[in-house]
C-alpha cells in the first residue's frame, strides 16, 4: 500500500539556535510521525549533539536523500561534511554556512519532487550572509530560488 503522508522537509536553521530543540521535541511525539514523514536537512552529528545536550528522546535515521526516508521515522539528510562546533546562542559564520547548506539542499530536493513542503527553522540573518546569500532572510532566498522573485 502506498504511503500518502506529506513529506515535510525541515531545514536545521542556525545550529546554535533553537531549531533542533523544536524539531526533535516535536517529533519525539509518536503522533507527529503518523501525520507526516519528516526529513531534516542538516547534520546528523549536530542533531545527535542537540538530542544528548537537551536530553530529548527522539531517534532518527540518517539518509542520503529524502527518497530514502521511511514512514513513521524521523530522517536526517547530511548536507555538509564540514565540522560545525555547536555553541548555543553564539553568532558564528560557520553556523550560517551550515544553515545555508541545509536550505540549498532542501530547495534542490523540493524542486526534484522528493519533498512536498519546506519548513525552515530559525536562522541568524547576519551569519548566513555570503556571496551567494545576499537577502534580508531565507524567505526571500527561497522565493528567488523557486523563480518567484
Amino acid at each position: 500500500m502506498e504511503d500518502n503522508r506529506i513529506r515535510v522537509g525541515i531545514t536545521q536553521g542556525d545550529v546554535n539556535g533553537v531549531g533542533y530543540e523544536v524539531i526533535l521535541k516535536t517529533f519525539s511525539e509518536p503522533l507527529m510521525l503518523e501525520l507526516c514523514t519528516p526529513i531534516i536537512y542538516g547534520s546528523p552529528k549536530v542533531a545527535a549533539y542537540h538530542r544528548k545536550s537537551l536530553d530529548i528522546n527522539a531517534s532518527f535515521s540518517i539518509v542520503n536523500s529524502a527518497s530514502e526516508a521511511a514512514p513513521n521515522k524521523l530522517s536526517v539528510v547530511n548536507c555538509s561534511d564540514d565540522e560545525v562546533k555547536v555553541e548555543f546562542s553564539k553568532a558564528d559564520p560557520e553556523a550560517g554556512k551550515a544553515a545555508l547548506d541545509a536550505l540549498e539542499r532542501a530547495i534542490e530536493e523540493y524542486k526534484q519532487g522528493l519533498i512536498d513542503v519546506i519548513v525552515t527553522a530559525p536562522i541568524n540573518k547576519h551569519t548566513i550572509q555570503s556571496e551567494t546569500f545576499d537577502f534580508p532572510g531565507h524567505t526571500e532566498y527561497i522565493e528567488r530560488k523557486l523563480g518567484n522573485g
